[in-house]
């Protein structure tokens, strides 16, 4: 009787170890992959059952293993990168991957271990994605390189992995000291330029203000003399020891208007002013060059000592010129000794 019963009760423990291993609970957020003899499809197509949804499921011991696939958004961060950029700047980029599994067939059959190879696909798109883009653009424009980079791994994963990236985030970008300190002082000139500017603005505005403010006070010269009056007042005001003595304005336009009076053209004691005095010099100018004794012809033009040899004169003009008086610088008597013909026919070089 002590043997039956020992049987039984051991009958019974494997069978309520074998239900216990039959019966499965799947939680919301996953999905079991159901192997029976180590397949999961028929043909080409799923084996009935093969995919089981949430909840209480039962498979059968020894024949049948489940294999559980998180559904959830896994979040991944893909390790920093060292690259070149396209305009030779070295940076160091990391990033961060939002992927989840809309396949659990594909994710279990197809790959081993997703998350590694998801990893790794990350990695190597990063690299390629810096290599391919400049500091400027990798600096302002992430929401591009972001897509740029989802795009890259999504076609590599989404088909034949059955794993959909659905976010990639650049985290960090990490640039070189040097690069750095010249973005500064780029960034400090920028600010600089347009404090000059805004300056210079603001002096052009004021100087338009200041001119209008002078044409309306030349209106009025009361006007000029409150201005006065009160410069002298803001100045007074502090403990200084300048003494100012304010000068009317209206005196200096009194002079101003007397002046021309005293030096009337009228009474010929004033002095004509530099418009009468450069026209006078340019009638006497013209008067000079009419009135000026032209040269007949060549002959008349005195010979130059060294330079010019007069021609000798023919002897019938030799008796001819004899009464006339010798031009050039020669003597006009002849020295002592000599005929009156050969001191006419002498050169005045000689």
């Amino acid at each position: 009787m002590a043997v039956i019963l020992t049987i039984v009760f051991v009958v019974a423990f494997i069978a309520l170890l074998t239900a216990g291993s039959a019966v499965k609970v799947v939680q919301q957020y996953e999905h079991g992959i159901v192997f029976r003899f180590g397949q999961v499809r028929r043909g080409d197509r799923l084996r009935p059952g093969a995919v089981r949804p949430p909840g209480l499921t039962a498979i059968i011991p020894i024949v049948e293993r489940m294999q559980k696939v998180n559904r959830q958004t896994v979040t991944m961060n893909v390790p920093a990168q060292e690259g070149i950029t396209q305009d030779n700047v070295s940076v160091r980029v990391d990033a961060v991957v939002y992927f989840r599994v809309i396949d659990p067939v594909k994710a279990i059959v197809n790959v081993q271990n997703y998350g590694y190879a998801v990893s790794q696909i990350g990695q190597t798109s990063l690299r390629s994605v810096i290599g391919q883009t400049d500091m400027q653009e990798l600096l302002g424009e992430r929401e591009k390189i972001n897509m740029r980079l989802r795009a890259i791994m999504d076609e590599i994963t989404d088909g034949p992995w059955g794993i959909r990236i659905e976010r990639v985030e650049i985290k960090d970008v990490s640039l070189p000291e040097g690069m750095k300190r010249s973005m500064a002082r780029q960034a400090e000139a920028e600010r600089e330029r347009r404090a000059r500017i805004i300056a210079a603005d603001g002096e052009f505005q004021a100087s338009k203000r200041l001119a209008a403010a002078a044409e309306i006070m030349s209106q009025d010269p009361a006007a000029l003399q409150l201005r006065l009056l009160q410069t002298v007042v803001d100045v007074s005001a502090e403990k200084n020891s300048t003494l100012i003595m304010p000068f009317p304005v209206e005196l200096l336009r009194f002079f101003d208007r007397m002046a021309p009076a005293s030096a009337s053209p009228s009474t010929g004691e004033g002095k004509p002013d530099l418009g009468e005095r450069l026209a006078k010099a340019e009638e006497e100018l013209a008067k000079a060059a009419e009135s000026g004794p032209a040269l007949q012809s060549t002959k008349d033009v005195p010979p130059v000592v060294g330079l010019d040899q007069p021609a000798r004169k023919a002897p019938e003009e030799l008796s001819g010129s004899s009464a006339d008086s010798p031009r050039g610088i020669a003597d006009a008597h002849p020295s002592a000794g000599e005929t009156p013909e050969e001191s006419a026919g002498e050169s005045p070089a000689e």
